[in-house]
């Protein structure tokens, strides 16, 4: 029987069980899904340990790329990082291939990150984000990886993204004309930075507080690398600052105490890994282009996203928030 194309399987969490069971050595498993996203994750678990199972699709990730991320991973917990890592299966493969409706997709098994998500952090937490997110970047900060990664550069997070989304702005032509503004200005700053002296390596570049998990006794561990690539350290910081903006944005604290809880968060990070005012300075102008690039994200993987609120609505309400960002944190 000829099956129809398909661009966006789902793949059984009954059958993947029996998989995963049998290449792992696993035994009474449960397995269900968690999320199906622009991958799909799926948690497995007994009475005593658990594990996370991500399946890729070749849209987003092709078998190099996902490479890349698990030597980084690798990498970084062999070098001493809180991270969650890849697994390997009783022949010692990291890396699974399924016969899927759209072709071949591949999987891989994460040690689980116990914890989980705290958006309203102390200042011991934040001071644990802070150490831990520095010895991440001592450690990627001239890192050259076998596998390639994708590069955060003035292009990709600003120029290119502008030119893909332009036909969604279609009906939006003021939107697309202000938000073109805000772009160049905000690229001839940072054209302007003095960028060579800025820390580079591999960032993780989705540093919110959903990426990583606080357990009980304070420890912390960071995971979903899947963005990873080569860009300066400092769209780490900015992408957690990110999370500050929203918070103040949906008036769930005062910029003041925003800011109060980023400086906690610096100076932690200023004790393990110098950081210069420059880069300080560069955050807003990196977070903008944070979310100048994920405005692509959305876009590219609006259908096998499912990613039902990329419309008009959303167009408008993230111009706004870029608005917010301008006006707030970036001077003209």
């Amino acid at each position: 029987m000829n099956i129809f194309p398909t661009q966006y399987s789902l793949l059984s969490a009954k059958a993947l069980k029996d998989v995963i069971e049998q290449k792992y050595g696993f035994h009474e498993m449960s397995c269900r899904l968690l999320i199906h996203n622009v991958s799909d994750t799926y948690i497995l678990e007994n009475e005593t340990s658990r594990y996370i199972f991500k399946i890729y699709r070749d849209a987003h990730r092709k078998p190099d790329e996902i490479k890349g991320e698990l030597e980084l991973l690798n990498v970084l917990r062999e070098r001493g990082a809180s991270v969650s890592h890849p697994l390997k299966d009783l022949e010692g493969e990291e890396i699974q291939a399924f016969n899927a409706a759209e072709g071949t997709r591949y999987g891989v098994l994460f040690s689980y990150a116990d914890g989980e998500v705290v958006a309203d952090m102390t200042d011991g937490q934040l001071e644990r984000v802070g150490t831990e997110m520095a010895k991440i970047h001592q450690i990627t900060a001239n890192l050259e990886l076998s596998h390639p990664r994708g590069e955060f550069n003035l292009n990709t997070m600003l120029t290119l993204p502008m030119k893909t989304i332009k036909p969604a702005f279609k009906g939006l032509d003021k939107e697309y004309a202000d938000l073109g503004e805000v772009v160049n200005l905000v690229f001839k700053k940072m054209e302007q930075m003095d960028l060579a002296s800025f820390g580079y390596g591999y960032c993780h570049y989705d540093f919110l507080p959903k990426n990583f998990h606080f357990q009980e006794d304070g420890n912390i561990t960071f995971f979903d690398f899947d963005f990873a690539g080569k860009g300066h350290l400092v769209n780490d910081l900015a992408s957690f600052y990110v999370h500050y903006f929203l918070q103040v944005l949906f008036n769930r604290l005062t910029q003041e105490e925003a800011d109060r809880a980023f400086q906690v968060f610096l100076a932690s990070y200023r004790k393990v890994r110098p950081l210069s005012s420059a880069e300080v300075n560069a955050i807003p102008y990196f977070g903008f282009a944070w979310w100048i690039f994920y405005f692509k994200f959305h876009y590219d993987h609006f259908e096998d996203w499912s990613n039902f609120f990329f419309g008009p609505k959303f167009i408008k309400e993230r111009v706004g928030w870029l608005k917010k960002w301008m006006d707030w944190y970036i001077v003209k």
